[in-house]
């Protein structure tokens, strides 16, 4: 179902579905061959995606579609992969970026600092390797809605619990993506470094997570 739930995301940030809209899924799994599984689902009751946050009436206020599926892709691929052989967890922060960075701390020295936009947007092919790279420093990356990134490194002050509601058991990482999300007009995204799980945030909650893909599965890439 990773594939599925990446296809309505985006297709929810491309506003091609919408709340009362009925869609039909046809899944299977790729060691059995065939499409086996037909899901009907009715958009904002099964899939809470659609319950806007704060009285808007856009799914992602202020980002563009392509820099979530961009973030979502090397999430992903981070999760299913690693970085060298290496399991390793991470954060980005998208959209809200004044707010976010207003909320936030280095770790480390900025190592986007000094360039120019268009030398760290998101968006530009030749900047994914630096980013798998500098996603194993601690802290999180922050976004902005069009894509240029902000920061590497950033430590994210967290949120009173009363702000933001996820289950019990997971990290600091979570924790801190339900935080500012809960404070903010951002959506998160983690990759978990213990089982490559990647989860979505979005107003103080999970709005949906995507289980580790085995390492080229044609599920990652849409």
């Amino acid at each position: 179902m990773g594939q599925v739930k990446i296809a309505l995301l985006l297709a929810a940030a491309r506003d091609l579905i919408a709340n009362g809209d009925v869609i039909v899924t046809l899944t299977g799994l790729p060691v059995h061959g065939m499409l086996d599984t037909i899901v009907v689902m009715q958009v904002g009751k099964e899939f809470d995606l659609f319950i806007m946050p704060n009285g808007t009436k856009e799914v992602f206020p202020n980002i563009l579609p392509e820099v979530l599926e961009s973030v979502i892709d090397i999430a992903v691929a981070l999760g299913s992969e690693g970085r060298e052989g290496k399991p390793l967890g991470t954060l980005f922060v998208i959209g809200d970026s004044e707010r976010v960075l207003s909320l936030s701390r280095q770790l480390i020295l900025n190592p986007f600092q000094g360039y120019p936009p268009t030398r760290r947007n998101i968006l530009d092919p030749h900047l994914i390797e630096t980013v798998k790279e500098l996603a194993a420093i601690d802290g999180a990356f922050v976004i902005r809605g069009d894509g240029v990134i902000e920061s590497a490194g950033t430590y994210l002050k967290t949120a009173s619990p009363e702000d933001y509601r996820i289950p019990q058991g997971l990290g600091a990482r979570h924790h801190a993506a339900a935080a500012i999300t809960g404070i903010s007009q951002s959506v998160a995204i983690t990759v978990s470094q213990s089982t490559g799980t990647v989860t979505i945030f979005r107003d103080g909650k999970i709005i949906t997570e995507l289980e580790r893909l085995r390492t080229g599965s044609s599920d990652r890439k849409l």
